[in-house]
This record gives structure tokens, sequence and C-alpha cells, in this order.
């Protein structure tokens, strides 16, 4: 019997064994005393004859050959060496266990799309994806935050083409509410090759419209200083640019930051804003400015005309800062009428005409005041009558001082059987002047005669409203002004009654034409006066007139 046959055995045979791709590894066969052939065997197919192993560059037989030492060698393992082996001693028909050689593959260096820096914006949750690639076995995949582990992370797996390595995918949702920008969060994907993993990071940076506050220094501040405004803003992209505004309108020369500028009135009520913008949009804000200011007219109060009875609502509105007072008043009556924007005066009377002050007081700053005038309309009022002392033979002169809203329609002198409303009659002229009040009218006598120092002169005047009539004297220089006789006086009388007769027919005219007039004597008719100034002349004689 052949001595290669003859008590040939292992020694040592070749072990499953799991090793990372890219080690080397030796499987062992010894088979003391045994010279003949050794192969070795891969999955079913001999590798070479003997120590031929030239197809394998990355295979050698290793050992000593005469002491039957038949060890594989296999530098930087791969993937392909994932196989069984087997030692086999042709010449005594000897075969080795067979040994299953396990190839780990670590994953690929894991990677978080979008990274490094994700950007989202504010508000807006995080998906983040990490993949880990040809793995063997497949990789697992945890998330890190702070040193603390990530969990509710979506899981996928996906077999290669070569039935061995896997792709890993990890999917991890973190809410908006749970995120800060500059957080760093890293993806670690290991598996038995690699069992402390392999690591990424990625920092998050979160992009927001810019955050603005608008500052104003100083305030309170009085009108006609220097106020300055700051407006700061945080913006993630950064500031682009900066635009202001004064109550909608655009201030074109400033740009920056800042803004400086002398305040009146107006920004009190019209806000200055800034609106920063970045790539994302715009922030605006707005600020008014505390303005301390003296008073300024906001509804400027009207002079008023209005009838004998009737309310008189006057409207002054005013504004200032800090908050004003309003004063109504009467000019030169000191007696304060109302506190508040509106003064109302119930059912006037002539002697409400005149003229108004609206006065606005904001403290320690500054007052105004603005006057309107009351025009009462109502009949005619002779204020006053004047007459100057006179010589016989001199000229005369007697005046009648009306003030009448409207204006008198009518003015007229009358004496024993004479009336006169302007113009010249004999020795006798009537001149009338208008004044903003009403009229003043005069009479004017040529050559003075002692009758005309006992004659009795009426001035009166009328308006749509009524008329109102005085009586007058001429007064003679250095004359007594003891009693007029009463013969005179009776004489004088009657011949105001003559004179009132032909005073009738000469308006009788004017009289029909007066609209809705009745047919009675009404107190504003001018028959009426007339009747009144004889009366009074009876009353001056202290006799009956019948």
């Amino acid at each position: 019997m052949n001595s290669s046959r003859v008590g040939a055995m292992f020694s040592q045979e070749p072990q499953d064994l799991v090793v990372v791709a890219g080690q080397p590894v030796t499987l062992p066969c010894s088979i003391p005393g045994y010279i003949g052939v050794v192969l070795w065997i891969k999955d079913g197919l001999a590798l070479g004859v003997g120590r031929d192993l030239s197809g394998y560059p990355r295979y050698t037989v290793i050992g000593d050959h005469t002491s039957g030492e038949h060890h594989l060698r296999i530098q930087r393992v791969e993937l392909m060496d994932d196989a069984v082996f087997e030692c086999q001693a042709i010449t005594a028909a000897l075969r080795s266990r067979p040994a299953h050689l396990t190839v780990l593959v670590p994953p690929e260096d894991p990677v978080i799309n979008g990274g490094p820096v994700v950007s989202l914006r504010a508000g807006d949750p995080l998906n983040l994806t990490c993949h880990a690639d040809n793995a063997k076995p497949a990789a697992t995949i945890i998330w890190i935050r702070n040193g603390e582990v990530l969990n509710g992370a979506m899981y996928s797996r996906t077999l290669l083409r070569d039935m061995r390595r896997e792709n890993t995918v990890s999917t991890l949702y973190i809410s908006p509410s749970n995120i800060e920008s500059g957080q760093q969060i890293t993806c670690r994907a290991s598996n038995k090759a690699v069992p402390n993993g392999k690591e990424t990071s990625v920092t998050i940076d979160i992009q927001h419209l810019p955050l603005v506050n608008l500052s104003v220094e100083p305030q309170p501040v009085l009108e006609g200083n220097l106020v300055k405004f700051h407006c700061s803003a945080k913006a993630n992209p950064p500031v682009t640019q900066y635009r202001w505004a004064k109550g909608g309108s655009v201030i074109k020369e400033v740009s920056g930051d800042t803004y400086e500028v002398i305040v009146d009135h107006s920004f009190f009520t019209e806000p200055v804003s800034c609106e920063v913008t970045n790539p994302l949009g715009s922030t605006n804000i707005s600020r008014n400015v505390d303005v301390y200011f003296g008073p300024r007219l906001a509804a400027e109060p009207l002079s008023l005309q209005v009838d004998l009875g009737s309310d008189a609502v006057f409207n002054c509105a005013w504004t200032g800062n800090p908050s004003l007072t309003i004063v109504w008043m009467k000019r030169g009556s000191g007696v304060v009428l109302s506190n508040e924007n509106i003064l109302t005066l119930k059912s006037v009377r002539q002697d409400d005409a005149g003229k108004y002050v609206c006065r606005a007081v904001v403290p320690r700053v500054g007052a105004g005041e603005k006057e309107v005038s009351l025009t009462v309309n109502g009949p005619p009022t002779i204020s006053k009558t004047q007459t100057k002392q006179e010589l016989h033979g001199e000229k005369g002169q007697i005046q009648c001082y009306i003030t009448s809203t409207p204006p008198p329609d009518r003015i007229a002198w009358s004496w024993k059987e004479t009336v006169l409303e302007s113009g010249t009659s004999g020795r006798y002229t009537v001149e009338t002047v208008s004044t903003e009040e009403g009229a003043i009218s005069t009479l004017t006598m040529s050559n003075i005669v002692p009758a005309d120092f006992q004659t009795i002169y009426n001035c009166t005047a009328w308006n749509s409203f009524g008329s109102d009539t005085e009586i007058i004297r001429l007064q003679e220089q250095g004359g007594s002004q003891a009693s007029v006789p009463v013969a005179v006086i009776i004489g004088v009388a009657v011949g105001a009654f003559v004179a009132f007769i032909v005073l009738l027919g000469t308006i009788g005219a004017f009289c029909c034409t007066r609209s809705q007039r009745s047919t009675y004597l009404s107190p504003a008719s001018p028959l009426h006066a007339e009747a009144q100034i004889f009366r009074r002349n009876c009353d001056t004689l202290g006799s009956s007139c019948e």
C-alpha cells in the first residue's frame, strides 16, 4: 500500500471564521507525514494544483510542506471570499471539514441628505434622511442630539444585486417646537463589522423673517426737538434692506437702521415705520412719538347769525399733548360758558350778540384761542341819540344811533306834519350812514328858529322783525332845561298828529307790499310804530288826545 495513503490524518483543519473585509485571514490545514498533492476547494471549485494558486493573487499556501503544513493565507479579505473552504489530500483521499468563511462589510460613511447644514423656515417641521450603504449585514442607524438618542425614526432596507450587501435608510421627523437653530444632529450607522459605528452630523439652520424692534429716544419730547429712531433687527438670512416711512409716505433719503429728525406735532398722530427685508420677506413695525405740543385747531369754529329766540351752537375742536382744557367765554365778560368743544346758547336774545372766544390750554406747553361772532337777527334797537346845544340862527344837528340785524329797511324822521327819510325838505336834511352794527341817521336843520327848540323829533327804524322809535329834542345853548309850557306842548302834539296822518299816506304803499302783513296794526308794522309815537306824545302832555 502506498505510504502516502497509510495513516494520513489531519492534525489541523479549517474552522468557521468571521472576518471583516480588508483584513487578512489564514485557514489552517496540516497533514503530518503526507507527501502527496493537497488541493484547496472554494465552494466546490479547486483554487489550483498544490501550491500554485496563480489565478488568485491574494491567495497563498503557506507552511512547511515537508511537515505537511498547507495553510491557505488570504490577504485583504473581500466579499467574494465569503464562501465554504475545504482542504483535500488527493492521494490519501482525505477531505477536511467544510469551513465557512463569513466576510463582514462595514457600511460606507453615512450621509445625511442636505448636509452639512440643513436650512428650513421657522415654523416648518424638520425631516432628516440618513443612508448607510453597502453593508453586510445591513447597518443599524440611530440619531443622536446633545448626547441623547432620538426615537421615532423610520427605517427601510434594500438588498443589493450581489444578494449579500444591503442599503439602510432612516428618516427622522422633528416637530417645529422641538427645533433650535444651531443644533447638531448626528446619524450613526453600525453593524458587526464596525460595532462602534460611523457617524456624520448636520447643523440645523432655522431661517426666519426679520425680528424687528423700533426704539424712539427721547420720549416724551417737546415739539421742535431732535428724536432718534433705531431699528434693530435679527434675521436669517441677513437683512438686505431697511425702508422708512411716516404716515404711510416713504422717507427716501434714509436707508440705514437709524433715522434722526426734528419732530413736530404730526409725529403724534402719524406713526414712523421701519420695514426690514431679507430673502424670505419683510417685517414692518411702527411707533408714534409722544410729542408735547400746544393747542392746534382740529375743527375751526364758525361765526353764526341766528334769529331772535333760536339756539346758537358753536363747535370748536382742538388737539394738543398732554391733554388740553377748553374754555368758552364771551369777550369782555370773563364768565366761563362751557368747557366742552360745543357751546350751546339757548333761545338767544339780542344782548347775546357779540364776540365769543374758544380758548385751549395745554399745561406747561402753550395756549391758543379762536374768536367768533354771534349775530342775532331781531327788530332794530335805537341804542342812543345825540344832540348838540345850538344857538338861534345857526345850523343844528341831532343823531339817532340804530343797532339792527338785519340792517334797517327804513329810517324816518317825523316832526309836526313832516316825515323825512332822506334828502332835503326846506331847512331840513336827513342823511343815513350804514355801520357794521346798523346805521347812524342824522337830521340837520339850517337857520335855527326858536320854535325848533320846542319841536319833538321822532326817529323810527324798521326791519323785517319789527321797529323801534325814540323822541329827541334840540337843545338850546344856555337855555333852560325847565318843562315846556303845556300849551306849547299841546300845540306840538297836535302838529305831530298831523304829521302822523301825512306819514300814513307816504308809507301806505310800502306797508301794502310787505309779504304776509296783517291788516291790523301788528307790533312790527310802521303804522303801529307811528301810533306809539303819538301815544308817547300824549303821555308827555299828560292829557287825553282823543
